[in-house]
């Protein structure tokens, strides 16, 4: 990860359910924690399992090809 804040385990867990959410957006994450996409995407590789990893990214990018301002 690049220059992120150090995490609490709490924090790490709220990115995590943040980012599993369809309604929050990367840019909700970077205003409340300020950490960037890039950042959001590593942390999710790294705590999820790899076929969880995948599965969501697959479902971000899907749903940023239907709508405009998605993740």
């Amino acid at each position: 990860m690049s220059k992120t804040p150090q995490l609490t385990p709490a924090h790490t867990s709220d990115i995590i359910q943040m980012a599993l959410s369809d309604h929050i957006s990367f840019a909700d994450i970077h205003r409340e924690y300020g950490i960037s996409e890039k950042d959001v995407k590593a942390l999710m590789r790294d705590n999820l399992k790899t076929g969880s990893y995948r599965a969501w990214r697959k479902r971000v990018r899907d749903f940023s090809d239907r709508r405009a301002h998605y993740k």
